[in-house]
């Protein structure tokens, strides 16, 4: 039926915004290392704009310890400086194979920021999973009145109603994931 079309691009949608919140909340630092933090970074490698996970690879040997390894060691004045020039606020310590970056512990107050942040990011999610949701419900208004293929008004409601679970869903997913991402940050 026409209306599973767009419960199911809904669902599609919405799940893709539930992805994109989980790779927000996992660039948020919390005291851990985390490959996450680094690999998308842009490094200036032979003129080019290169993300680090395309040069390098990522090992975590310590809680607050990354271990970062260039494919190509003559890379790695490249990648120093493009952690230096972040906004990330770490040290790279250089020894000529590897870099290692040392993940400082947060305190109470930053702890409090993030999770701020972290309420913030969660609301955008919020937001955009309620946009898909009215686009979603324009859409089944605009079936009832089209005159190629028209549904009834008891089928755009049942529309309606299971388009509100599909989003009651997926808000509950997005604070499961806010609840964890705030108590991950406070308790370390």
């Amino acid at each position: 039926m026409i209306q599973d079309d767009v419960l199911a691009e809904t669902r599609d949608r919405m799940a893709k915004a539930r992805d994109h919140l989980q790779g927000e909340f996992g660039s948020i630092r919390t005291g851990r290392a985390s490959p996450i933090f680094v690999e998308k970074l842009k490094v200036d490698y032979y003129g080019s704009e290169v993300p680090l996970q395309q040069l390098a690879g990522f090992s975590v040997p310590e809680p607050r310890l990354l271990v970062i390894s260039p494919y190509d060691k003559g890379s790695i004045k490249a990648i120093e400086k493009a952690i230096q020039a972040s906004d990330l606020g770490l040290n790279p310590q250089n020894d000529g194979k590897v870099i290692r970056l040392t993940m400082p512990t947060l305190t109470e107050e930053r702890r409090k920021q993030l999770a701020k942040s972290v309420g913030k990011v969660a609301e955008e999610g919020r937001v955009a999973i309620r946009n898909v949701r009215r686009e979603a419900n324009e859409k089944l208004k605009a079936l009832v009145k089209d005159k190629k293929t028209p549904i009834t008004e008891d089928e755009e409601r049942r529309g309606h109603d299971q388009i509100q679970k599909v989003t009651d869903q997926y808000i509950a997913r997005v604070e499961e994931l806010l609840k964890k991402k705030e108590q991950e940050i406070l308790s370390f």
